[in-house]
């Protein structure tokens, strides 16, 4: 009886250890400074980084994760640009309002381990034709350490352009 027992504990703790809790993003990040680049060629428009801005603010909890930043000075009377993503995989819808219009950004979360990826959609009109397009941004957030997410954003291309990547470092404060 005691050895199925202590069979029996083994068992869920391996199956416990194995559901291991997704990380929580949750807290105040700040981009980590750059190091200054090698003699390079100048990068043709900069780097749009994660597209999030730095600071940044992340609240989460089992349902759902909370971006928020600060695009407008205090003075522009424009509150924080916020986005919500469910974390169960449906999808969420952003609107944004930065100029004369809003536009609606649809979005679906999912966990890839302990990575958590957001692929985003951006409704877009080309000044060229006319036309209405999509991109689409897939974000990967990484906790590297409890003081340091990785932020990957991978954009499609867009209006001829090429497809981009980018690796953004935050530090929590």
């Amino acid at each position: 009886m005691m050895f199925l027992v202590t069979v029996s504990i083994a068992a869920w703790m391996s199956v416990g250890s194995a559901l291991q809790a997704q990380p929580d993003f949750s807290g105040q990040w700040t981009v980590e400074a750059a190091p200054a680049p090698a003699a390079q060629p100048p990068l043709p428009r900069g780097d749009m980084g994660s597209g999030w801005g730095s600071p940044l603010t992340i609240a989460q909890d089992a349902k759902q994760l909370i971006v928020e930043q600060t695009l407008f000075s205090r003075y522009d009377l424009q509150p924080p640009l916020r986005f919500v993503y469910a974390l169960d995989g449906s999808e969420t819808r952003n609107a944004v309002m930065t100029g004369h219009t809003t536009q609606l950004r649809v979005s679906r979360a999912s966990w890839d381990g302990q990575s958590l990826r957001i692929i985003t959609t951006y409704p877009s009109i080309d000044p060229a034709s006319g036309n209405a397009f999509t991109t689409e941004v897939t974000y990967r957030l990484t906790l590297e350490s409890p003081t340091t997410l990785v932020i990957e954003a991978s954009r499609g291309a867009a209006l001829g352009g090429q497809p981009t990547k980018t690796r953004t470092v935050y530090r929590k404060n």
